[in-house]
């Protein structure tokens, strides 16, 4: 599967492609469907660029070193999946950490519950979804989180003795945020995703990531799959880090559309985004999920994250939650989806295009090796820095 340029007609995309000439990463814009290399002493990093007031018109300014089509990119992306010798795209971030919102749609919140109630065992997830469905139904999906409403029913689900600290960041005033990943250490489209080998019990999260400045100011926006091991998290919410962050976890790309006259927060508050699952075995899986019925604004989530209590100079790239919650049974009835390997994920919306992963164990995945000190001797290097 290649990229076609006729989904990126309109809009300013930057991205990031891995020059093995330079041993090192590039920033590109895409233009007519052939992508070019923007790298400068101006903007030598994405995390540059986003700090400038503008940087949709300063990436239009940039005429750049034409390299290959957006077809040719991404065809070279999945015959040279990580490997350093090829040209291929990387995730469009670099500097910027990497953070993720949880529990932040209703359908998730009942299956974070399910997973909590049953300790990580997915043979126990069907008997207690039939309990907390029935109890809590469809009350949740137009409340608003923090809301006198939403106290009501927290109150109400004390008393049948199903609250869960699912529910809490759910529907509760504070949201969670945690970190996903390091910064550099995401992998962008074509790439392999990695699934922690003690996992057997886990599902892709297709999500929209806003790429925010240090100021807290969003300027664009991408794609993103948020791997999430079910059943490690399930055990214990303190094995969020060891579910959440390991190797080729976090899937970004395969641009950043930045805001400007044709794009703009109102159009992520109003993105449906599309899943599709396609397995080795055959098995085929679609899902949908819409950033309608997110139980918190996209920028209320933004001033949870950075604010007078926390700062990120280097900005922030934030997942924003799904809805997608896969409970159709792969194999064992009743346990419903998991992953196996070789599945192919693409994650699609008609604004920000296709990223497109294949599951890997994470032991299997190219290890991650260039990091901020490799970023900054390989630019001092290059003279951009």
């Amino acid at each position: 599967m290649t990229l076609s340029a006729e989904t990126f007609r309109n809009g300013t995309f930057v991205g990031r492609v891995w020059r093995p000439e330079h041993e090192g990463p590039a920033l590109v814009m895409l233009r007519d469907g052939i992508l070019y290399d923007i790298t400068s002493k101006e903007a030598p990093t994405m995390r540059d660029l986003l700090e400038r007031d503008d940087p949709a018109a300063f990436a239009a300014a940039q005429k750049g070193e034409r390299l290959l089509s957006l077809e040719q990119m991404s065809q070279q992306s999945v015959e040279a999946a990580g490997d350093l010798t090829q040209v291929h795209f990387l995730a469009p971030c670099d500097l910027q950490a990497v953070k993720a919102c949880g529990v932040t749609f209703a359908r998730s919140m009942i299956e974070r519950v399910i997973e909590e109630k049953a300790a990580g065992n997915p043979a126990l997830a069907l008997k207690i979804r039939e309990r907390v469905t029935a109890i809590i139904g469809n009350s949740l999906r137009n409340l608003k989180a923090g809301s006198a409403e939403a106290a009501k029913v927290k109150a109400a689900l004390i008393e049948e003795n199903v609250w869960s600290q699912y529910l809490e960041v759910g529907i509760g005033p504070d949201a969670e945020v945690f970190s996903k990943a390091q910064p550099l250490s995401s992998v962008g489209w074509g790439a392999s995703v990695g699934l922690h080998p003690i996992s057997n019990w886990n599902n892709p999260e297709p999500e929209i990531v806003l790429a925010v400045d240090s100021s807290g100011k969003v300027k664009g926006a991408t794609l993103g799959n948020d791997v999430n091991l079910r059943d490690v998290e399930g055990r214990s919410a303190l094995l969020l880090g060891k579910a959440k962050d390991n190797n080729a976890s976090a899937a970004i790309g395969p641009f950043i559309r930045l805001f400007d006259e044709t794009y703009s927060i109102d159009d992520v508050r109003n993105a449906d985004l599309d899943l599709l699952i396609e397995g080795e075995d055959g098995f085929v899986l679609k899902g949908h999920s819409t950033m309608k019925e997110i139980s918190r604004d996209p920028l209320d989530l933004v001033s949870q994250t950075i604010g007078a209590h926390h700062q990120y100079p280097d900005g922030f790239m934030l997942f924003m939650g799904t809805l997608f919650a896969p409970v159709e049974d792969r194999d064992t009835p009743g346990e419903g989806f998991t992953h196996k390997l070789g599945d192919v994920v693409t994650i699609s919306n008609p604004e920000l295009g296709s990223l497109t992963n294949t599951v890997r164990l994470s032991t299997q995945c190219p290890p991650w090796t260039f990091g901020a000190a490799a970023l900054m001797r390989n630019l001092a290097k290059r003279g951009q820095i």
